[in-house]
Protein backbone atom coordinates (compact mmCIF):
# COMPACT_ATOMS: atom_id res chain seq x y z
CA UNK A 1 0.00 0.00 0.00
CA UNK A 2 3.01 2.51 0.51
CA UNK A 3 6.88 2.26 1.03
CA UNK A 4 6.70 1.64 5.04
CA UNK A 5 9.25 -0.36 6.66
CA UNK A 6 6.33 -1.31 9.13
CA UNK A 7 5.59 -4.45 8.39
CA UNK A 8 3.14 -4.57 11.74
CA UNK A 9 2.11 -2.51 14.35
CA UNK A 10 2.11 -3.59 18.26
CA UNK A 11 -0.89 -2.72 19.96
CA UNK A 12 0.11 -1.23 23.58
CA UNK A 13 -3.32 -1.52 24.76
CA UNK A 14 -3.73 -0.87 28.28
CA UNK A 15 -0.30 -1.21 29.37
CA UNK A 16 -1.05 0.49 33.21
CA UNK A 17 -3.17 -2.53 33.64
CA UNK A 18 -0.79 -5.44 32.37
CA UNK A 19 -1.20 -7.20 35.87
CA UNK A 20 -5.25 -7.61 35.07
CA UNK A 21 -4.90 -9.17 31.51
CA UNK A 22 -7.31 -11.84 32.61
CA UNK A 23 -9.87 -9.76 34.29
CA UNK A 24 -9.84 -7.80 31.10
CA UNK A 25 -10.47 -10.71 29.51
CA UNK A 26 -13.16 -11.61 30.99
CA UNK A 27 -14.46 -8.29 31.61
CA UNK A 28 -14.77 -7.64 27.62
CA UNK A 29 -15.95 -11.19 27.05
CA UNK A 30 -19.20 -10.23 28.99
CA UNK A 31 -19.48 -6.92 27.21
CA UNK A 32 -19.39 -8.67 23.74
CA UNK A 33 -20.84 -11.87 24.21
CA UNK A 34 -24.19 -9.64 25.68
CA UNK A 35 -24.02 -7.76 22.26
CA UNK A 36 -23.78 -10.67 20.38
CA UNK A 37 -26.77 -12.17 22.29
CA UNK A 38 -29.07 -8.53 22.67
CA UNK A 39 -28.62 -7.76 18.91
CA UNK A 40 -29.29 -11.53 17.85
CA UNK A 41 -32.83 -11.52 20.06
CA UNK A 42 -33.27 -8.02 18.35
CA UNK A 43 -33.12 -9.45 14.69
CA UNK A 44 -34.88 -12.99 15.52
CA UNK A 45 -37.56 -11.54 17.53
CA UNK A 46 -38.22 -8.47 14.53
CA UNK A 47 -38.08 -11.32 11.60
CA UNK A 48 -40.12 -13.45 13.20
CA UNK A 49 -42.54 -11.21 14.63
CA UNK A 50 -44.93 -10.10 12.22
CA UNK A 51 -46.24 -7.35 14.24
CA UNK A 52 -42.51 -5.79 13.81
CA UNK A 53 -42.60 -5.68 10.42
CA UNK A 54 -42.56 -2.25 10.35
CA UNK A 55 -40.10 0.30 8.77
CA UNK A 56 -39.18 1.26 12.92
CA UNK A 57 -38.03 -2.39 13.21
CA UNK A 58 -36.30 -2.80 10.17
CA UNK A 59 -34.61 0.29 10.50
CA UNK A 60 -33.95 -1.38 14.15
CA UNK A 61 -32.34 -4.86 12.87
CA UNK A 62 -30.32 -3.42 10.43
CA UNK A 63 -29.13 -1.11 13.35
CA UNK A 64 -28.16 -4.34 15.15
CA UNK A 65 -27.05 -6.52 12.48
CA UNK A 66 -24.80 -3.46 12.18
CA UNK A 67 -23.51 -3.57 16.04
CA UNK A 68 -22.61 -6.95 15.77
CA UNK A 69 -20.10 -6.43 13.13
CA UNK A 70 -19.09 -3.57 14.36
CA UNK A 71 -18.01 -5.06 17.73
CA UNK A 72 -16.23 -8.04 16.27
CA UNK A 73 -13.93 -5.85 13.96
CA UNK A 74 -12.31 -5.06 17.52
CA UNK A 75 -13.35 -6.84 20.60
CA UNK A 76 -12.33 -10.50 19.23
CA UNK A 77 -8.48 -9.60 18.52
CA UNK A 78 -8.20 -7.64 21.40
CA UNK A 79 -9.35 -10.94 23.62
CA UNK A 80 -6.99 -13.29 21.90
CA UNK A 81 -4.63 -10.69 22.75
CA UNK A 82 -5.19 -10.59 26.90
CA UNK A 83 -5.19 -14.34 26.43
CA UNK A 84 -2.46 -15.47 24.52
CA UNK A 85 -0.35 -12.15 26.16
CA UNK A 86 0.50 -10.60 22.44
CA UNK A 87 -0.09 -7.56 21.11
CA UNK A 88 1.09 -7.44 16.96
CA UNK A 89 -1.12 -7.15 14.20
CA UNK A 90 0.58 -6.71 10.75
CA UNK A 91 0.39 -3.99 8.43
CA UNK A 92 -2.72 -5.61 6.62
CA UNK A 93 -4.77 -6.29 9.13
CA UNK A 94 -4.31 -2.92 10.46
CA UNK A 95 -5.73 -1.67 7.29
CA UNK A 96 -8.37 -3.82 7.48
CA UNK A 97 -9.77 -3.41 11.05
CA UNK A 98 -9.54 0.83 10.67
CA UNK A 99 -11.56 0.26 6.93
CA UNK A 100 -14.02 -2.02 8.38
CA UNK A 101 -14.29 -0.21 12.06
CA UNK A 102 -14.65 3.07 9.98
CA UNK A 103 -17.14 1.93 7.28
CA UNK A 104 -19.56 0.12 10.06
CA UNK A 105 -19.31 3.53 12.35
CA UNK A 106 -20.01 5.88 9.43
CA UNK A 107 -23.23 3.72 8.63
CA UNK A 108 -24.31 3.60 11.94
CA UNK A 109 -24.58 7.78 11.65
CA UNK A 110 -26.45 7.61 8.72
CA UNK A 111 -28.53 4.85 9.99
CA UNK A 112 -29.34 6.85 13.15
CA UNK A 113 -30.14 9.62 10.42
CA UNK A 114 -32.35 7.52 8.72
CA UNK A 115 -34.37 6.38 12.27
CA UNK A 116 -34.93 10.03 13.16
CA UNK A 117 -36.38 10.53 9.97
CA UNK A 118 -38.49 7.41 10.19
CA UNK A 119 -39.44 8.78 13.78
CA UNK A 120 -40.70 12.18 12.38
CA UNK A 121 -43.16 11.05 9.29
CA UNK A 122 -44.21 8.85 11.61
CA UNK A 123 -44.92 11.72 14.80
CA UNK A 124 -45.62 14.93 11.86
CA UNK A 125 -47.13 13.22 9.21
CA UNK A 126 -49.09 9.80 10.83
CA UNK A 127 -51.58 9.73 8.16
CA UNK A 128 -49.09 9.07 5.51
CA UNK A 129 -46.53 7.26 7.41
CA UNK A 130 -47.66 4.07 5.49
CA UNK A 131 -47.34 5.67 2.04
CA UNK A 132 -44.06 7.86 2.67
CA UNK A 133 -42.36 4.63 4.07
CA UNK A 134 -42.78 1.91 2.17
CA UNK A 135 -41.07 -1.15 1.21
CA UNK A 136 -39.06 0.46 -1.42
CA UNK A 137 -38.33 3.42 0.11
CA UNK A 138 -36.88 2.04 3.77
CA UNK A 139 -34.58 -0.29 1.84
CA UNK A 140 -33.53 2.66 -0.50
CA UNK A 141 -32.52 4.66 2.77
CA UNK A 142 -31.07 1.55 4.48
CA UNK A 143 -28.92 0.40 1.34
CA UNK A 144 -27.63 4.33 0.72
CA UNK A 145 -26.57 3.70 4.58
CA UNK A 146 -24.54 1.05 3.86
CA UNK A 147 -23.10 2.05 0.73
CA UNK A 148 -21.86 5.33 1.96
CA UNK A 149 -20.42 4.33 4.77
CA UNK A 150 -18.03 2.07 2.79
CA UNK A 151 -17.01 4.73 0.26
CA UNK A 152 -16.35 7.22 3.41
CA UNK A 153 -14.13 4.36 4.95
CA UNK A 154 -12.40 3.88 1.84
CA UNK A 155 -11.24 7.50 1.47
CA UNK A 156 -10.17 7.54 4.92
CA UNK A 157 -8.49 4.45 4.89
CA UNK A 158 -6.11 5.18 1.76
CA UNK A 159 -5.37 8.18 2.95
CA UNK A 160 -4.14 6.89 6.34
CA UNK A 161 -2.06 3.63 4.70
CA UNK A 162 -0.56 6.11 2.43
CA UNK A 163 1.13 7.52 4.81
CA UNK A 164 5.12 6.19 5.95
CA UNK A 165 5.79 4.42 9.12
CA UNK A 166 8.91 4.04 9.97
CA UNK A 167 10.22 5.75 13.32
CA UNK A 168 7.48 3.43 15.68
CA UNK A 169 5.25 1.37 15.32
CA UNK A 170 3.82 1.39 18.71
CA UNK A 171 -0.20 2.50 18.84
CA UNK A 172 -1.33 3.32 21.60
CA UNK A 173 -4.25 1.77 21.60
CA UNK A 174 -6.34 -1.40 22.23
CA UNK A 175 -6.75 -1.35 18.10
CA UNK A 176 -6.55 -0.14 14.90
CA UNK A 177 -8.05 3.69 14.68
CA UNK A 178 -6.68 6.76 12.23
CA UNK A 179 -5.65 9.27 15.16
CA UNK A 180 -2.97 6.75 17.40
CA UNK A 181 -1.84 5.90 13.50
CA UNK A 182 -1.51 9.91 12.33
CA UNK A 183 0.38 9.99 15.86
CA UNK A 184 3.16 7.43 14.90
CA UNK A 185 3.61 8.52 11.11
CA UNK A 186 6.89 9.79 10.30
CA UNK A 187 6.68 12.67 8.07
CA UNK A 188 3.43 15.27 7.78
CA UNK A 189 0.53 14.03 8.30
CA UNK A 190 -1.47 17.35 7.35
CA UNK A 191 -3.08 15.78 4.22
CA UNK A 192 -4.82 13.01 6.08
CA UNK A 193 -6.01 15.40 9.32
CA UNK A 194 -7.68 17.64 6.35
CA UNK A 195 -9.33 14.95 4.78
CA UNK A 196 -10.74 13.56 8.26
CA UNK A 197 -11.62 16.90 9.27
CA UNK A 198 -13.00 17.40 5.77
CA UNK A 199 -14.54 14.57 4.54
CA UNK A 200 -15.42 12.97 8.05
CA UNK A 201 -16.65 16.11 9.17
CA UNK A 202 -18.87 16.45 6.66
CA UNK A 203 -20.50 13.12 6.57
CA UNK A 204 -20.68 12.91 10.70
CA UNK A 205 -22.23 16.11 11.05
CA UNK A 206 -24.32 16.21 7.79
CA UNK A 207 -25.85 12.90 9.59
CA UNK A 208 -26.14 14.85 13.19
CA UNK A 209 -27.84 17.86 11.22
CA UNK A 210 -30.10 15.79 9.55
CA UNK A 211 -30.84 13.82 13.10
CA UNK A 212 -30.96 17.46 14.86
CA UNK A 213 -33.67 18.70 12.29
CA UNK A 214 -35.74 15.68 12.37
CA UNK A 215 -35.46 16.24 16.25
CA UNK A 216 -36.63 19.80 16.19
CA UNK A 217 -39.82 19.20 14.17
CA UNK A 218 -40.46 16.25 15.77
CA UNK A 219 -40.56 18.36 19.47
CA UNK A 220 -42.18 21.02 17.99
CA UNK A 221 -45.03 19.02 16.91
CA UNK A 222 -44.97 16.73 20.58
CA UNK A 223 -45.31 20.54 22.46
CA UNK A 224 -49.02 21.72 19.96
CA UNK A 225 -50.36 18.29 21.14
CA UNK A 226 -52.71 19.26 23.95
CA UNK A 227 -53.37 16.07 25.77
CA UNK A 228 -50.60 15.27 28.55
CA UNK A 229 -50.87 11.54 27.74
CA UNK A 230 -50.77 12.29 24.40
CA UNK A 231 -47.30 13.99 24.51
CA UNK A 232 -46.19 11.34 26.71
CA UNK A 233 -46.94 8.40 24.02
CA UNK A 234 -45.79 10.75 21.27
CA UNK A 235 -42.20 11.53 22.71
CA UNK A 236 -41.97 7.61 24.15
CA UNK A 237 -41.60 6.59 20.74
CA UNK A 238 -38.25 8.45 20.54
CA UNK A 239 -36.60 8.41 23.67
CA UNK A 240 -34.65 5.02 23.01
CA UNK A 241 -33.41 6.58 19.60
CA UNK A 242 -32.70 9.77 21.47
CA UNK A 243 -30.56 8.30 24.02
CA UNK A 244 -28.20 6.39 21.82
CA UNK A 245 -28.36 9.05 19.48
CA UNK A 246 -26.29 11.40 22.13
CA UNK A 247 -24.56 8.94 23.06
CA UNK A 248 -23.06 7.90 19.87
CA UNK A 249 -22.13 11.17 18.31
CA UNK A 250 -20.99 12.98 21.45
CA UNK A 251 -18.22 10.12 21.96
CA UNK A 252 -17.63 10.20 17.89
CA UNK A 253 -17.19 13.68 17.55
CA UNK A 254 -14.74 14.14 20.67
CA UNK A 255 -12.74 11.11 19.11
CA UNK A 256 -12.26 12.64 15.58
CA UNK A 257 -12.71 16.11 15.24
CA UNK A 258 -9.59 17.45 16.71
CA UNK A 259 -6.24 17.45 15.66
CA UNK A 260 -3.54 15.17 16.19
CA UNK A 261 -1.82 17.48 17.93
CA UNK A 262 -4.50 17.56 20.58
CA UNK A 263 -4.97 14.25 21.22
CA UNK A 264 -4.91 12.50 24.06
CA UNK A 265 -3.72 8.96 24.63
CA UNK A 266 -5.23 8.10 27.84
CA UNK A 267 -8.34 10.13 26.65
CA UNK A 268 -8.09 8.90 22.98
CA UNK A 269 -7.75 5.24 24.69
CA UNK A 270 -11.03 5.53 26.75
CA UNK A 271 -13.55 7.16 24.43
CA UNK A 272 -13.23 4.23 22.05
CA UNK A 273 -14.00 1.65 24.72
CA UNK A 274 -17.17 3.55 25.21
CA UNK A 275 -18.24 3.65 21.86
CA UNK A 276 -16.68 0.51 20.49
CA UNK A 277 -17.39 -1.41 23.58
CA UNK A 278 -20.27 -0.09 26.03
CA UNK A 279 -22.11 1.49 23.59
CA UNK A 280 -23.38 -1.90 21.51
CA UNK A 281 -24.16 -3.88 24.86
CA UNK A 282 -26.23 -0.81 25.96
CA UNK A 283 -28.56 -0.39 22.99
CA UNK A 284 -30.05 -3.37 22.58
CA UNK A 285 -31.21 -2.26 26.29
CA UNK A 286 -32.22 1.14 25.68
CA UNK A 287 -34.26 0.09 22.44
CA UNK A 288 -36.20 -2.64 24.10
CA UNK A 289 -36.56 -2.10 28.12
CA UNK A 290 -39.18 0.69 27.97
CA UNK A 291 -40.34 -0.82 25.06
CA UNK A 292 -43.88 -2.56 25.44
CA UNK A 293 -44.34 -3.82 21.42
CA UNK A 294 -41.27 -5.33 21.99
CA UNK A 295 -41.41 -7.10 25.20
CA UNK A 296 -45.07 -8.13 24.30
CA UNK A 297 -43.76 -9.69 20.60
CA UNK A 298 -40.96 -11.32 22.73
CA UNK A 299 -43.31 -12.69 25.55
CA UNK A 300 -45.26 -14.21 22.43
CA UNK A 301 -41.88 -15.75 20.67
CA UNK A 302 -41.26 -17.25 23.94
CA UNK A 303 -44.75 -19.00 24.97
CA UNK A 304 -44.57 -20.37 20.98
CA UNK A 305 -41.17 -21.82 22.00
CA UNK A 306 -41.96 -23.44 24.91
CA UNK A 307 -45.03 -24.99 23.71
CA UNK A 308 -43.27 -26.56 21.08
CA UNK A 309 -40.68 -27.74 23.47
CA UNK A 310 -43.87 -29.19 25.44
Amino acid sequence: MNDSTVSEFILLGFPALISLQIALFCVFSIFYVSTLLGNIIIIVTTTLSTELHTPMYFFLSNLSFLEIFYTSVTIPKMLLNFLLKTSSISFMACAAQVYFFIALGSIECTLLAVMAYDRYVAICHPLQYVIIMDRWKCGMLAGSSWISGFVNSMIHTICAFHLTFCSSNRINQFFCDIPPLLKVACGKTLSAEIVLFIVGGAYGFGSFLLTSISYIHIISTILNIRSKEGQQKAFSTCTSHLIVVTMFFGTSFSAYLKPTSKYSSEEGKMIPVFYAVITPTLNPIIYTLRNTEFKKALRKMKKLALGTVL
